[in-house]
Formats: structure tokens, sequence, C-alpha cells
């Protein structure tokens, strides 16, 4: 082929003709893997991944598809701009530099492969047993990342001719005077371990410490973050969480407090005060959304959490099945009722609504019956011309 070329252009060198087809070779052979690879593999691959998207781990794999794919598409790259590189450039540093980038890229696929495995295994927990921690996948990651960093500045001391093994050694008083400066960092790493196995709170818990209230957003090695309900963003030392007191809202499986008085007027009918407190009974009973003994046998079997004897199963897993509806207390102008009920669900909007359904229903209650709300009221009298308020007329 150069020699025909060189017949019709003499004017161009034998060897400048061989090494520009040299080169449209390489370049159109790049171009043709780019545009498969790239194009075409990818188009297919992501309308087989897409027509599956029922399946978590397709829809996963679907989303990850070109994260994994991409340290394998730039190291053919490279390979190939390696040999154009040869063309030109022959040097001990260039190779070096090649080895260590394909050493990254390497490294890159690798971590991009052991984190699609671990979201996999999130995603299956999260599809089966709906109790995934994912603060656990969040440690994983972090500490794969710390590994990678190092491994990737062993490599490139090793390119550059450094001893490992002597630098290593070296490192004992070195790595001593470093732990000691690291100290407050070991120390909220282990702490992190800490809260992470006593599995004190999880990420999208919502928890209340002495200083800040708000949802888990991210368990790192050295801090935790968490959203405050006002929308701010806290970080707070892993070390202070461990040490300190953490009311956990979240790690609660069936039951929301509902507490509040009735106020009344003062009455003598005591049968239908009993009627009264009879009825509200009854309907706390018979709301859906209200936690009885009825209730709970089925809500615990749905939620997999079975009596072993080893523990009160309504503390462990945060149950609560309290219904009092009593008349607690006689004040100055009413007599009060308590009720003190639980919601079947925690969440805030749900337990909201079923508050006020309560609430309606209890006024509907004292409506149809012959007793009255009560409310605070001064009544002033004028005697002869002369006012007078007296000092206890509440009513």
């Amino acid at each position: 082929m150069s020699e025909f070329i060189h017949s019709y252009l003499p004017f161009l060198s034998k060897e400048l003709i061989s090494v520009s087809l040299y080169i449209s070779i390489i370049l159109f052979i790049l171009y043709i893997f780019n545009y498969i690879l790239k194009d075409k593999v990818r188009k297919y691959a992501k309308f087989y991944l897409y027509s599956r998207r029922k399946h978590p781990l397709y829809r996963l794999l679907f989303n990850k598809y070109d994260y994994i794919l991409k340290p394998i598409r730039l190291s053919v790259n490279l390979f190939f701009y390696s040999l154009l590189i040869d063309i030109f450039i022959q040097h001990p540093y260039i190779d070096k530099a090649l080895s260590i980038s394909y050493s990254l890229l390497l490294l890159w696929f690798v971590y991009e492969v052991i984190r699609f495995f671990l979201y996999a295994i999130l995603v299956r927990k999260i599809y089966k047993e709906r109790n995934a921690r994912r603060e656990l996948l969040n440690l994983f990651l972090n500490i794969t990342k710390i590994i990678m960093t190092l491994v990737v500045v062993l490599i490139i001391l090793a390119h550059i001719g450094i001893n490992i093994l002597a630098l290593v050694t070296s490192l004992g008083i070195g790595g001593a005077i470093l732990a000691l400066s690291a100290k407050d960092s070991l120390t909220n790493f282990f702490d992190s371990l800490r809260l992470i196995s006593s599995d004190a709170f999880r990420q999208g818990d919502w928890i209340q410490t002495k200083d800040v209230e708000g949802f888990v957003t991210e368990v790192g090695l050295i801090t935790t973050k968490i959203r405050t309900f006002s929308n701010a963003f806290v970080t707070i030392p892993n070390s202070k969480l461990a040490n300190d007191y953490i009311k956990n809202w979240s790690k609660r499986l069936v039951g929301r407090k509902i507490k509040f008085h009735i106020k009344l007027k003062i009455s003598n009918n005591k049968e239908e005060l009993n009627r009264v407190i009879d009825e509200i009974v009854h309907m706390l009973h018979q709301h859906e959304d209200i936690v009885n003994d009825e209730k709970i046998a089925q809500l615990i079997k749905l939620n997999h959490t079975y009596e072993d004897g080893l523990f009160n199963i309504e503390d462990k897993y945060g149950v609560r099945k309290t219904m009092l509806v009593y008349l607690d207390k006689i004040d100055v102008y009413s007599m009060d009722i308590l009720v003190y009920v639980f919601s079947v669900s925690v969440a805030w909007k749900d337990w909201l609504q079923t508050k006020q359904d309560v609430l309606k229903e209890v006024i509907d209650i004292i409506d149809r019956s012959d007793l009255e709300f009560a409310y605070p009221k001064e009544e002033i009298s004028i005697q002869n011309g002369i006012l007078e308020i007296p000092n206890n007329t509440k009513k």
C-alpha cells in the first residue's frame, strides 16, 4: 500500500506513508471501537435492562451501567493512544505513566464493581426484608475508598522507585506520631463502628439529642450528618453522639401517642357520664387507625416479629397498645376525661389525621349527650347599684 501511494506521490517518503497509514488504521479502529461499545452496545444493553426494570437488580444495573463500563472503555482508548505515542516518543517515563494509568483504571473498575455488588445486596434486602442497614453500605464504601487510595499511593511510590518494604519498616516512629496526631479522628472512627454495631440509629431515622433533632442522612466514618426539621444541615462528630443520649423516634413499629383531656361542665348525672365514657371507648375500639389488642397480633405478624421468650416484644420492637379513657380530675370549673391511646401509624401526617378523626368523633359524642363542654367564664352581678365580682365564680 505504501509503495502504491509512493508511485503517485513520489515526494512523500515510504517511511512517512507507512507511519501515516499506521496512524490512520489505529484511529479508525479506535473510532469503530468507541462507536460500537459506546453507541450500539450501550443502546441495546440499556434497552434490554430498561425493559426488565420492574426487577430491582436490572433497574440498578441500568443506572450503574455507564459507571462500570467507563473504566474499561478508557483503558482500551488509552491502549490505542499509547500505540500512537510510541511512534513519536519513546521514554521510560512514558511507560511508567502508562503503567500507573492502567493501574488506576483497574482500581476504578474494581471499586465500581464492589459498589455495584454492595448496592445489589442493599436493594435485595430492601426488596425482600425491608430492613436494610444503609449506613453499613456507606461504611463499606468509605473503607473501600480508603483502601483504594492507599493502594494507589503504593503503586505510584513503587513506580517512581521507592522501596515500599523499607518505607513501611521505617514508619514505626512516624506511625506512632501520626496516630497521636490523628487521635480524634481514630476515636470518631471507632465510635462510628460502635454506633453502627449497637444499632442506636439508622440512616433515615428521626433522632433527638441534647442539641439537635432531625433525620439522619448519613453515618460516616468520622461524622454523622443530620437534616433538621427547619431544613438545616448539621454535622456531628461520632464521638459526641456515642457518648451522649440519643432519643430515636423511628424505632417504634406500632403506636404513636395521642393524649388529650375532654373538659366537661360539672354534672351530677353519673349515668350520662358513664355512658359517654363507654361510647368513647367503643368508638376507639372500632376506629381502624387506633391500636387495640385485636390489631396487635396481626400487625406483629405482618412485620415478622415473633416472641422468643428472651425479651418483651412490645418494648423490643416499639409496640404500644395502651387505651385509657377515664374521669381524670375535677377542676374548678370542669370535670376532665383523659383520653390516652396510640395510633397504628407512627408517621406524623397519618398520626395527625388519626388524631383529628378521634377529636371529631369525641365532639359528635358529646353533642349527642346531655353533657356540655366546659370553658372558663366569670359572672358579674350588680345588686342595688353596686358592682360585685366574686373571687371564685368560674363555671
